[in-house]
């Protein structure tokens, strides 16, 4: 999917296949709705499929054994080590290189938001939060 075509960013020509400064987080126990004893957990799957596709991106992922987003699992936390990071929930899946997708954005961002435009749909219905930089100063209306 090319990126640069609809992405916000201002830099969107410079969009590679890399995301420094981010890092994907994927929740391995996250269970299936429909049969929560399945095995491999559809979290751990997730993760896995991320993890490979990340190998020929050279983008950093992690999993972890929970995020806490159980009612809106399948979940990943995308966070910027200068920007904003996201949590999102009601993945699938096959929802790998979305993730990957929004970890380029981020990247690539230069106010440390994730733009709208060009983000998958998946990252668009299923974000739970937005969590602002550790240096954050307090925004006055």
């Amino acid at each position: 999917m090319d990126i640069s075509a609809t992405s916000s960013c201002a830099n969107a020509s410079a969009l590679s296949k890399t995301a420094p400064g981010v890092t994907v987080f994927v929740c391995r126990s996250c269970r299936d709705d429909v049969d929560p004893n399945a095995e491999p957990r559809p979290g751990s799957r997730l993760a896995d499929a991320v993890i490979e596709k990340a190998q020929e991106s050279g983008i950093a992922v992690r999993s972890v054994n929970c995020l806490a987003n159980c009612k809106r699992g399948l979940s990943a936390v995308l966070r910027s080590a200068d920007g904003w990071s996201y949590v999102f929930g009601g993945l699938t899946p096959d929802d790998a290189e979305d993730l990957l997708t929004g970890a380029r954005l981020l990247s690539a961002a230069p106010d440390g938001l994730m733009p709208w435009r060009g983000r998958p749909e998946p990252l668009k219905r299923g974000m739970v939060a937005r969590i602002p930089p550790f240096d954050f100063t307090e925004e006055r209306s």
